[in-house]
């Protein structure tokens, strides 16, 4: 398997991770009969549950624009080195995204963001060729 593959497995079992953490968080927030019930009309999340949550959800969103690029640079033979570094960039600033996120430090978490994101786009101009 190659690294790009290899960080898009390891990708996948942060987001894992993350939404066991986020789903254990909001039972304890909100208890697990409102939660395994249809959810009507529970309150919104708030403090650290919705901090979970949008912590899953811009992982997630990471992962929409990452994956894609991965199985395609994967289906059409391309691994060169910046793909392999395009690939560390998006799974090691993600994880530092989340601890971020996570402990609620501001200010340097948007930096891992763009590092995730310049890793992604890394991928993509290997792919059209341009890097």
């Amino acid at each position: 398997m190659t690294i790009e593959l290899t960080m898009l497995a390891y990708s996948v079992a942060l987001l894992i991770v993350l939404v066991l953490i986020q789903a254990n968080v909001g039972v304890m927030a909100q208890g697990l009969t409102p939660l395994a019930n249809s959810r009507d009309g529970l309150p919104p999340p708030s403090g650290f549950h919705a901090r979970m949550k949008r912590v899953v959800d811009n992982h997630r969103e990471g992962l929409t624009m990452f994956a894609p690029l991965a199985l395609i640079a994967a289906q059409q033979g391309i691994s060169t080195s910046t793909t392999v570094l395009g690939a560390q960039l998006f799974f090691y600033s993600r994880v530092v995204h989340a601890l971020l996120y996570t402990f609620g430090v501001p200010m340097v978490r948007p930096l891992a963001w763009v590092v995730g994101l310049a890793g992604t786009v890394m991928i993509l101009l290997a792919i059209f060729k341009i890097a």
